[in-house]
C-alpha cells in the first residue's frame, strides 16, 4: 500500500464546519445516508455515488467540485 493522496480527495469536514459546525449526523440526515457512511467519506475509505455527491454538494448549497476533488 503506497503512502500517496487518493485519487479523489474530499471537503467536506471543511465544509461542515464552514456550515455553521454542521455534524456529520445532519448532514447524513440531509444527504439520506448513515453518519457512518459521513466518517467513512471523511477519512477516504469510501467513495460516494454520483448521486451521492450531487446530495452533498446540495446539502451545503455549493457545486460538486467543491465538495469532490480528482488528483488523478
Amino acid at each position: 500500500m503506497s503512502s500517496r493522496e487518493p485519487e479523489v480527495g474530499n471537503n467536506i469536514r471543511r465544509l461542515r464546519f464552514e456550515h455553521g459546525e454542521m455534524t456529520q449526523d445532519q448532514l447524513a440526515k440531509q444527504a439520506g445516508v448513515t453518519r457512518h457512511t459521513i466518517m467513512a467519506l471523511e477519512a477516504h475509505k469510501y467513495l460516494p455515488s454520483l448521486l451521492l455527491a450531487f446530495r452533498i454538494a446540495r446539502a451545503f448549497g455549493v457545486p460538486v467540485e467543491r465538495v469532490f476533488e480528482y488528483h488523478g
